[in-house]
C-alpha cells in the first residue's frame, strides 16, 4: 500500500539550522511551546543574533509518499521569515507567535488560519504545509 508521512520544523540560520526536525523536542517532554520559543530566543541571544537580518529562519515541511515498490516521492514546502521577540499573537500553535513571514508585518500567531493555511489549486499558499501540499497535489517531486 502507499504510505504518506510528513514532518516539519523551524530552521534558524544563526543556530546552524536548529531546531529543525527536533523543533517539537525543543519544547520539552510536555510540549510547552512557550518554553520552546524561549529556548530558541536564548540560543539566538547567545549567538548574538539581535538584528532582524541575523534572525532569519524558515519553516519547512516535507511530505513523503512511499510506494510499495520502494520508490519515495518527496514534496517540500518552505516559508522564509524573521524570528521576533517577544512572541506575538495567540492564533495557531507551536512557534507561530515568534515567526514573521517575509512580506508581512504580523507573525503566524497573529494571522487568521485562512491566511496562513489558505490554498487553492494553482496557488502556492503561504505556510510551509500549504506549499508542500500544493507540490504534492501538482506532482512536483523534490529530488532527495
Amino acid at each position: 500500500m502507499l504510505a504518506l508521512s510528513d514532518d516539519s520544523g523551524l530552521c534558524v540560520d544563526a543556530l546552524g539550522g536548529d531546531p529543525g526536525v527536533y523543533t517539537a523536542n525543543w519544547a520539552g517532554p510536555n510540549r510547552d511551546f512557550n518554553h520552546g520559543m524561549k529556548r530558541v530566543e536564548d540560543a539566538l541571544q547567545a549567538a548574538n543574533a539581535t538584528t532582524p537580518a541575523q534572525r532569519h529562519g524558515s519553516f519547512r515541511a516535507t511530505l513523503c509518499l512511499a510506494h510499495p515498490d520502494g520508490r519515495d516521492a518527496l514534496y517540500e514546502g518552505r516559508i522564509d521569515g524573521t524570528l521576533v521577540w517577544p512572541p506575538r499573537g495567540d492564533v495557531g500553535f507551536g512557534f507561530d507567535p515568534v515567526f514573521m513571514p517575509e512580506g508581512f508585518d504580523v507573525t503566524f500567531g497573529e494571522m487568521p488560519s485562512s491566511v496562513k493555511h489558505g490554498w487553492a489549486p494553482g496557488q502556492e499558499g503561504l505556510s510551509h504545509r500549504a506549499r508542500a501540499f500544493a507540490k504534492f497535489v501538482e506532482g512536483q517531486i523534490e529530488q532527495a
